[in-house]
């Protein structure tokens, strides 16, 4: 069963395309690695969220995963971009639960 990435980034205000471009070069190189599935970043719609930016992603595998985070090269590559901004990936999976609503369900709620 594939593992879903989630990862908030923290961007100060005027950074946001220095942000996106970053993230594309991130993309691309995870794009080459063996237990990637697929990516899709997500903003911030308030202007009070704390996480501008949310990068969803889906690997084969935590292991998968680690294994690139704690490759020697990924790591100096990501040392030298100067990235200020503090990262949190944690690897997901979903449960079954009573309360899961169909998206057409939630829109019909929130009104």
């Amino acid at each position: 069963m594939s593992v879903i990435l989630i990862n908030p980034f923290e961007v100060p205000k005027g950074k946001e395309k220095e942000a996106l471009a970053f993230w594309e070069k991130v993309a691309e190189y995870m794009r080459k690695q063996p237990g990637f599935i697929a990516t899709r970043p997500h903003q911030a719609v308030v202007p009070w969220a704390r996480f501008h930016f949310i990068n969803v992603a889906e690997w084969e595998s935590v292991a998968h995963f680690e294994t690139v985070m704690n490759n020697e090269g990924f790591r100096r590559w990501w040392d030298r971009t100067g990235r200020n901004s503090p990262i949190s990936p944690v690897c997901m999976k979903s449960f079954e639960s009573n309360h899961r609503l169909a998206p057409q369900t939630y829109r019909q709620r929130a009104r």
